[in-house]
């Protein structure tokens, strides 16, 4: 290399040193050294060098948070350990019986220290950095699966793409909040405004929405922020503190952005004092909050108080209280969700809550317009607590002119297809019938039909299904059977090869099993396990179509709501057309062969699970255990022959432990399933 050629490798690093101080200045310690102008300088000489010495480019330069190439999916990452959710407490009293909890459960009253901080109103994001570099980033999804967004979090200034130092863990995983700041969403709003652009609600569903582009330049031109809250995954654990607040604290040594007002405090009386004074800087500070996060500080009670449910015993989020406002009821709309369910919307004389304009509310369903006593015309109050759905709590009485108010009545037949709907007794939620023509589940109605477990119609991804939905190409699953290669062909992105490929893969999916067949029709609550008891116990589809409800409660693992689901299925014409479609098209299967009860493999084996399952429900996994002839209990006893061990086990585990009980983790479990047959 000439003496020219290093001379400038050596500026460019020093301008990417230059730019890493400077963010770190700004986004760690609040405390900028040069005004933004400056930054800017410098930030454009290093991508001029950049740009004419390709050779010196960098995956971890400053210069590559503008943005790149737009991506046509996000792929799905799983989180090493799950990122889980915060219980609430919304007053004293439940702060005080939190911490008696813990108490309890440590068998201790000594005082307790505790981390606390704002609770961000943003996204959730796990990024992992490997020997120091930012390799992954993922949103919180459903707390085991998200979604990549590596390229844009790349962009947002305030996380670096290496760390500082050099004595962090090899590999680290941090996860913490991305939010919008007041003033940033202001102005978003108005260049939106301005240039006829989508307005945002709120800087929560701004940031969300920034953070969720295909093209990671809209991202970077978004103003996003970073806060991190606390460690995930990391490995090897010498250099990691054993105390919550120290972690944070080294996470600001490595360069990671943490909110400025985080603090630790002892004792219960002190969380509600920091709670008092968060909720007196609230409206003043940058960021929009919603609440408050307490979390036991040592690592090591952290992990003796372990976890119940999806949330931890030693966190929750103390909640401000929900912002109100008055308005009125100007008219109801009834909404059909992708499981079917229909859902009252109130359509409300717009108004502002909590600086949010809000004109639609949620009214949940029949049971809450009954409780509510509401009608249309009536004056009402509303609350919007964080990002949580407006919803009307009352109806204000001295208002009411009942010469100009209207009645609300549910609906008898679906909004979008007009098949009939259904309510279970004992259940909240009304809910459409026709699952296999109705436009508002179609999508969802097809993705689940052509799913592995379902008719296993290889290459049909969901991305297909919407755009066969979308084009009016299939309005039924039976429509799936009609499509040639050519029309396929057709398509944006799909070739000659493809289309073939597909049809050829729908061709081979008519060929199944009864239970796969009743499974892929999407009836309420009919896992793959009770399609299978169904298949079993009636042999025929003939049969399962017209089992009435005293036949069909018969069946292992069919309880009375389940056997109302079936009922109404069936009973609806247009389903019945289309599985006549389905079955006219070619689908077919092998005629049964049931095994006795005593050659059932696990007949009178006493199981006993506990903990969550991640891959199967419990329901599920006892209706398969049944199917094979095991008895499923409740309890561990000395008669126990296996413990099923899922997630977060608690007594049970301890208990057939000490009885000298085998154990099977979840694997195990699947392992056996398998080898009969069952998965």
């Amino acid at each position: 290399m000439n003496d020219s050629l290093n001379q400038t490798k050596q500026q460019i690093a020093e301008l990417r040193r230059l730019l890493e101080d400077y963010n770190y200045q700004y986004y760690v310690q609040d405390n900028p050294s040069v005004p933004d102008a400056e930054y800017d300088r410098v930030m454009r000489e290093l991508i001029a060098l950049e740009q004419a010495h390709p050779e010196f480019q960098s995956p971890d330069s400053p210069s590559q948070k503008v943005g790149g190439q737009a991506l046509s999916v996000f792929e799905q990452v799983e989180h090493r350990v799950p990122m889980l959710s915060l219980d609430n407490v919304f007053s004293d009293d439940e702060l005080k019986a939190f911490e008696q909890r813990i108490f309890d459960r440590l068998k201790n009253n000594q005082a307790l220290e505790f981390s606390c901080e704002p609770k961000l109103d943003g996204l959730a994001i796990s990024i992992l950095y490997r020997n120091g570099k930012l390799v992954q980033a993922a949103t919180r999804g459903d707390g085991r699966v998200g979604e990549n967004v590596t390229d844009n979090i790349k962009t947002i200034r305030s996380i670096p793409l290496k760390l500082r130092g050099d004595n962090f863990p090899a590999e680290l995983e941090v996860r913490g909040e991305v939010f919008m700041p007041k003033a940033g969403f202001e102005k978003l709003n108005q260049q939106q405004k301005e240039n006829g652009g989508k307005v945002f609600a709120n800087p929560r569903n701004a940031a969300a929405g920034s953070l969720r582009q295909l093209d990671s330049k809209i991202t970077a031109a978004r103003p996003l922020a970073f806060y991190a809250y606390s460690v995930g995954y990391f490995e090897p654990e010498d250099n990691i503190a054993s105390s919550h607040f120290a972690r944070m604290m080294q996470l600001k040594d490595w360069g990671l952005p943490v909110c400025p007002v985080i603090k630790k405090v002892t004792g219960c009386q002190q969380l509600a004092e920091y709670y008092q004074w968060i909720g007196e800087q609230r409206n003043s500070l940058a960021y929009e909050i919603d609440g408050v996060v307490y979390k036991v500080d040592s690592i090591e009670l952290q992990q003796t108080l372990g976890f119940v449910a999806r949330a931890p015993r030693w966190a929750t989020a103390h909640k401000f209280p929900a912002q109100e406002e008055i308005t009125q009821l100007l008219d109801v709309e009834f909404q059909v969700g992708r499981t079917g369910a229909i859902t009252p919307v109130a359509r409300l004389q717009p108004v502002s809550v909590g600086g949010v304009t809000v004109s639609n509310a949620t009214l949940h369903n029949a049971d809450e317009i009954e409780r509510l006593q509401i009608k249309i015309g009536d004056t009402v109050i509303i609350r919007r607590a964080g990002d949580v759905i407006p919803q009307i709590v009352s109806v204000v009485e001295e208002k009411r002119d009942d010469a100009e108010l209207t009645d609300i009545v549910f609906p008898t037949e679906c909004p979008v297809c007009g098949s009939h709907v259904e309510r279970i007794e004992n259940e909240a939620v009304t809910r459409c019938s026709g699952g296999l023509i109705c436009g508002a589940q179609l999508k969802e109605s097809i993705k689940h039909f052509a799913s592995r477990k379902a008719l296993d119609v290889d290459g049909l991804g969901n991305k297909l299904v919407e755009a066969f939905v979308d084009l009016e190409m299939i309005k039924t699953p039976a429509d799936l059977f009609k499509l040639t290669a050519e029309q396929i062909a057709q398509m944006e992105r799909m070739g000659q090869k493809s289309a073939e490929n597909l049809v050829n893969a729908l061709e081979k999916a008519k060929q199944t099993t009864l239970a796969k067949f009743l499974y892929s029709l999407g009836i309420r609550e009919v896992g793959e396990a009770t399609a299978n008891n169904l298949a079993l116990h009636f042999k025929t589809l003939d049969a399962v179509q017209t089992a009435n409800f005293e036949q069909l409660i018969e069946v292992n693992d069919v309880g009375q709501v389940v056997a109302e689901h079936i009922v109404s299925f069936f009973a609806e014409a247009h389903n019945q057309t289309v599985i006549e479609d389905l079955l006219a098209a070619g689908i077919n299967w092998p005629q049964i062969e049931v095994v006795s009860a005593d050659e059932q493999p696990l007949k009178d084996k006493i199981f006993v699970l506990t903990g969550t399952l991640s891959t199967m429900g419990r329901n599920d996994a006892k209706a398969y255990l049944q199917g094979l002839g095991a008895k499923v209990t409740g309890s561990v006893s000395a008669k126990t022959d296996y413990l099923v061990a899922g997630e977060s086990a608690g007594s049970k585990l301890t208990k057939a432990q000490d009885l000298g009980i085998e154990i099977l983790t979840e694997d195990d479990l699947t392992a056996l399933l398998t080898e009969h047959g069952v998965l």
